[in-house]
């Protein structure tokens, strides 16, 4: 590669793009490519590695090709560079979403030489009239940005990112250099033996971003405590991740309706709305994006406040990848977590249909996320050392360290568990064994005589959820594995049996209650407070008096005490809010609310109190539609799968919606449709065990204890269903 490179790099720097000295590595990685060497940079997000590639590329000859994996942010990396040049054709990108006529404009600007930088994804790459277009131009150097996409080890692995190497072979040979913010020492060798850079040289900035506060939460009341954040935190920018994108639209929706300017954005939507709902985000029309992990990549918005993630991500490299958008500038960046084990749990059985290679992985990432969300230890300590780097001393600016773990002595617990898995010659899953040991019945702990082994009952002072919790921890510390092809089975690794043989201290971390259940997206306007404040209901019914005497009237007569009561309870401090007070309708509030708003407001503010209206989410109300045609059609006996299909529903989804309808309190009767897929004798087992053998009701409950039974999902929810209906009604 020959670089137009005549004076020093700091000159190129000012006049390109303004600044006056180079960040981190950043020279030497661009002095490193303009010598013709391979580089493999590792930045963390914020680092300034899109420079690494720019800067050379524009000084050099020739046009650089910068591989990227998404097209929806291609156009905001173009326009980025284009911000500092005179002429738009200085970069391009070259995709799909390009018309013939811009596909054939953009090859004329690389021909005639104009064009410096060319953003294209992998797909476009391989396409074979591309190969043989860029055959015949001058390639200065290659760069692929986040390389992190051709590990499987990675968090966003991309089968197109492996053939990279083939097709640079085809086009011409020229140096290469290798970008992300995200490598462990695995990915790393990974990345550069596939791009055939073994011998490249390493630039490797710290991963510590110590403007970055972490915090992990128990999801319990998640949607509360975001819209709660919010709230707190008006006018700032922030991004949430979700793993699902059904769950990213009900997020954004139900923020929307509580007053919080937010648009969602996932691969299911089509790119132009994809990028327009980028584009209002980086320009503020929004405050808040609810994502997948499709957004972020290459987005350089450098005020981005908080990033929470309402789902656990599947891997640490990817938490870090996401958090790592927060505070680029150097600023203020939270980094909120809701974490339970249940959601592990869902991602476990979303791998099992694939290759038992791919388990593998899989397994051995959500090991890592389990030990980062549950340990004790310094947050910022864990992840860099999942990235091989070593920091000494706790970082003061995490929930482990703010708020430390009560921690106790697990050696007995873990050993008990260890041993269990032996007598069981190693042939079953976490909750049989924690059941075995709590001395819990289960049908399948009957049905293998286990209840008459001498283990079972051996820690019954503990109950079962504390076993599965020194159970995952034995996981962390390695001391057992779960198998991949009989998905989920316990045996002791040979760290395991070591520990046996010779027991050490463990500390283990008081867990949190994270097997408690997240509220109902459609219920969440229950949170009103039941207890009066006396001190605010002394100060209202003084009011009163004052207006009563003022005005000749009757003190009942401006209020009365009930809807003092209600004001005690509720603080309302808006015209609308009095308006929803017990006994005060439009003409009430107008006449008589406004001193009595003023009061509140001002003893509020004063006392610092956390209004029950601050916590109360309201409910997504377009979705009445769809319960009213619900409730009518069942009125009316229409079969189930005639419901669903009329309103392009799958079973599971309709259920799911007659769920969320006898809980809110309304009367179902389903009889007509059970009675034709349910026999009557399995109906009556079935509605016994709700009535008299169900700890807790729930529907995983229910599906555990039925498991060696032939009774499929479905039938046992629709039996719930019933059993709610006609008895808790």
């Amino acid at each position: 590669m020959k670089s137009k490179k005549e004076l020093p790099l700091k000159f190129y720097l000012k006049k390109h793009f303004g600044f006056d000295t180079f960040k981190g590595k950043q020279e030497s990685v661009i002095e490193n490519l303009l010598d013709n060497k391979d580089g493999f940079v590792l930045m963390p997000t914020g680092g300034g590695k899109s420079l690494c590639y720019q800067l050379p590329a524009l000084i050099s000859d020739g046009m650089a090709i910068v591989i990227s994996p998404l097209i929806a942010l291609m156009k905001n990396q173009v326009d980025s560079i284009r911000s500092f040049s005179m002429q738009d054709n200085v970069a391009h990108f070259l995709n799909s979403s390009l018309s013939r006529r811009e596909i054939k404009l953009v090859k004329k600007d690389i021909v005639s030489g104009k064009t410096k930088l060319l953003y294209l994804a992998p797909e476009s790459l391989t396409k074979e009239d591309n190969v043989e277009f860029f055959k015949k131009v001058k390639i200065s150097f290659y760069a692929i940005d986040e390389a992190h996409c051709i590990s499987e080890w990675g968090h966003d692995f991309r089968p197109e990112y492996r053939k990279i190497r083939p097709i640079i072979e085809k086009i011409g040979i020229a140096p290469v250099i290798a970008l992300t913010a995200t490598a462990t020492p695995k990915v790393q060798n990974d990345i550069q033996k596939n791009l055939g850079m073994l011998e490249a040289r390493v630039f490797k900035a710290s991963f510590n971003r110590p403007n970055l506060y972490y915090e992990v939460k128990p999801k319990i009341n998640a949607v509360k405590e975001v819209i709660k954040y919010i709230k707190n935190n008006q006018n700032k920018s922030g991004i949430i991740y979700c793993l699902s994108r059904k769950k990213v639209e009900e997020i954004a929706e139900i923020l929307n309706v509580n007053g919080i300017k937010t648009l969602p954005y996932h691969a299911g939507m089509d790119t132009a709305t994809r990028s327009k709902n980028q584009d209002m985000f980086l320009m503020e029309d929004v405050d808040v994006i609810v994502a997948t992990i499709a957004f972020g990549m290459g987005i350089d918005k450098p005020d981005v406040r908080f990033v929470i993630h309402y789902d656990i991500p599947k891997s640490l490299e990817g938490y870090y990848q996401e958090t790592g958008r927060a505070g680029r500038d150097g600023g203020e960046g939270r980094c909120i977590a809701f974490y339970k084990y249940k959601d592990i749990q869902k991602l476990e059985k979303f791998m099992q249909g694939k290759p038992v290679a791919e388990q593998e992985i899989g397994k051995q990432l959500l090991l890592e996320t389990v030990s980062y969300t549950e340990s004790s230890v310094c947050r910022r300590i864990q992840l860099l050392n999942y990235f091989g780097e070593v920091m000494e001393e706790n970082c003061d600016n995490c929930d482990n360290c703010i708020n430390p773990k009560e921690l106790f002595e697990g050696e007995p617990y873990i050993s008990k568990v260890l041993k269990t898995i032996i007598t069981l010659n190693e042939g079953y899953k976490s909750d049989h064994i924690a059941n075995v040991i709590a001395g819990r019945v289960s049908s399948e702990v009957k049905a293998y005589f286990h209840n008459k082994i001498d283990v079972f009952g051996c820690g019954k002072e503990e109950d079962y959820k504390f076993w599965l919790g020194v159970i995952r921890h034995s996981l962390i510390f390695r001391l057992l594995n779960k198998g991949v092809e009989n998905y989920g089975i316990l045996n002791l690794s040979e760290k395991g049996h070591n520990y046996l043989e010779h027991p050490t201290s463990i500390l283990i971390a008081k867990d949190h209650d994270y097997t408690k259940e997240e509220e109902d997206i459609e219920n969440l306007n229950i949170g009103a407070t039941s207890t009066v404040d006396p001190e605010l209901v002394s100060l209202l019914k003084d009011l009163r008096k004052k207006i009563s005497k003022k005005r000749e009237l009757p003190p009942f007569v401006i209020f009365q005490d009930p809807s003092i009561e209600d004001m005690a309870i509720h603080y309302p401090i808006t015209m609308e809010e009095m308006q929803k007070i017990i006994g005060v309708g439009i003409g009430k509030a107008k006449r008589y609310g406004e001193e009595f708003i003023n009061l509140i407001n001002k003893y509020v503010n004063e006392k610092e109190i956390e209004r029950p209206q601050d916590l109360v989410v309201k409910s997504i109300v377009n979705k009445s539609g769809l319960k009213v045609f619900i409730i009518k059609s069942i009125d009316r006996k229409l079969p189930f799968d005639y419901i669903a299909d009329m309103k392009k529903m799958d079973m599971d989804e309709l259920l799911t919606e007659i769920e969320a309808i006898i809980n809110s309190g309304t009367k179902l009767n389903i009889s007509y449709y059970v009675d034709q897929i349910i026999d009557a004798e399995h109906q009556e087992e079935i509605f016994e065990y709700f009535a008299e053998d169900a700890e807790t009701g729930t529907l995983d409950e229910a599906l555990e204890e039925f498991k060696d039974d032939d009774y499929s999902e479905e039938e046992i929810r629709l039996m719930r269903i019933k059993f709610i209906s006609e008895i808790g009604h």
